[in-house]
């Protein structure tokens, strides 16, 4: 099934999933967004708005989890497919549940649709990410990704022309389901069938679906998967930290205010997505462990200076070096999880689901503790999380066979 593609077809699969790592991270900005008006136009608090968020993430969990029966049942073409369709719906069903129903309880199950198929989408996408990279022999699955953080900037910047256009939640989520629509189709239809991703093979046998589930979970087994899951677990749970608390670590934690929180979250995510544009071809030059090992330290260090820095510049200075130093654990472990085509799709998984759990868990449980050492003190457990990353670094070395993240001095 995995026939030779040519060079335009390559483009179009590429294309595609940048496409769909793109599509993900608006949908998500896209509900970010209007927040406000979902808690104005309900009448609802902040702590019903933690319980959407909460089911939400929930349902991610859910979606992650079932992300390897999907791809066991169906294969990531069409799995993805289906997911994008359900968040798509999800989205919709926000819009509907503020502006229609006025109900609380139909946009939690928009935010739950939302979030189950955003789960399995981001298993699914990394799979045909990582079969590009093997495809090639290129480190591009930080670039995806990069794609991603240009969808959170394009739906959040949307979402301030729908505010400032006074459109209500309905008309925004309704556009941009239909645009999610359209895009999945698109997408799909450039995503060619291929073995590493499970797609079914319609002139091959057909396999039992239990047995190839079997064969999706068999990462679960291998030490491999955990020594990747440590990696991608520090600097998933360091992401997500910041994407919830460094704002609050400036406003408060250094009594800069909320404008500098804000502006620091932005040097933040601005530093992370730059390394991710930039960062295969330094991961093809230098090798994937050196990588991921400079940027552990990195990350450290921002940490560090992140909490003890005196004034606001220095802040500023810890908050950029933390977003490039997490910028490519997550992305460069699912890379290492491919290393081997025959089992790419089931190792993939496993370690996106791993990474994922501590993106979406990880900043809930800093907010429990930091009620009782204070904020800028917890962030000290995301030092400890880097700096064990880097010591498992040495897990991501490309197994024997593969070319993708050797570097050029290990290649010759």
């Amino acid at each position: 099934m995995d026939t030779a593609l040519t060079r335009a077809q390559l483009v179009r699969w590429r294309t595609a999933i940048f496409a769909i790592f793109f599509a993900s991270g608006l949908s998500i900005a896209t509900w970010a967004s209007r927040v406000p008006a979902i808690k104005t136009t309900l009448g609802v608090d902040n702590i019903q708005i933690g319980l959407m968020l909460l089911g939400a993430g929930l349902a991610s969990i859910v979606g992650l989890s079932l992300a390897s029966v999907v791809l066991a049942r169906f294969g990531a073409r069409r799995g993805m497919l289906v997911a994008m369709f359900v968040f798509a719906t999800g989205v919709l069903l926000i819009g509907i549940g503020t502006d229609v129903a006025n109900s609380y309880l139909v946009v939690i199950a928009g935010l739950a649709l939302f979030g189950l198929g955003n789960g399995s989408l981001d298993v699914m996408m990394n799979v045909e990410g990582a079969a590009i990279e093997k495809h090639t022999d290129k480190t591009i699955l930080p670039l995806f990704h990069a794609f991603f953080s240009f969808g959170t900037v394009i739906g959040a910047a949307l979402g301030v022309v729908a505010v400032a256009w006074r459109s209500n939640v309905l008309l925004h989520t309704s556009v941009m389901a239909a645009f999610i629509v359209v895009i999945a189709v698109w997408s799909i239809a450039n995503v060619p069938a291929r073995e590493v991703s499970m797609d079914p093979d319609a002139e091959a046998p057909k396999r039992p679906w239990r047995e190839r589930l079997h064969e999706s979970m068999s990462a679960w087994r291998e030490p491999r998967t955990y020594a990747l899951g440590v990696i991608m677990l520090g600097m998933a749970f360091a992401e997500g930290g910041a994407n919830d608390w460094l704002a609050l670590g400036v406003a408060e934690g250094h009594g800069a205010g909320q404008a500098l929180g804000a502006a620091g979250l932005a040097v933040f995510s601005v530093s992370m997505t730059v390394v991710r544009v930039f960062g295969g071809p330094l991961v093809d030059r230098f090798g994937r462990v050196a990588t991921l090992r400079v940027l552990a330290g990195l990350a450290t260090v921002g940490l560090l200076l992140f909490i003890l820095a005196p004034n606001v510049p220095l802040v500023f200075v810890g908050a950029a070096l933390w977003g490039a130093g997490v910028s490519l654990g997550f992305p460069l472990g699912m890379s290492a999880a491919a290393d081997d085509p025959a089992h790419a799709a089931a190792r993939v998984s496993a370690a996106a689901t791993i990474g994922y759990i501590a993106f979406l868990a990880g900043p809930p449980l800093l907010g429990l503790i930091s009620e009782n050492v204070g904020l800028l003190n917890t962030l000290y457990i995301l030092v400890l999380l880097a700096i064990a990353s880097g010591v498992a670094s040495g897990a991501a070395r490309p197994i024997a066979g593969s070319k993708v993240g050797a570097g050029h001095q290990s290649a010759r």
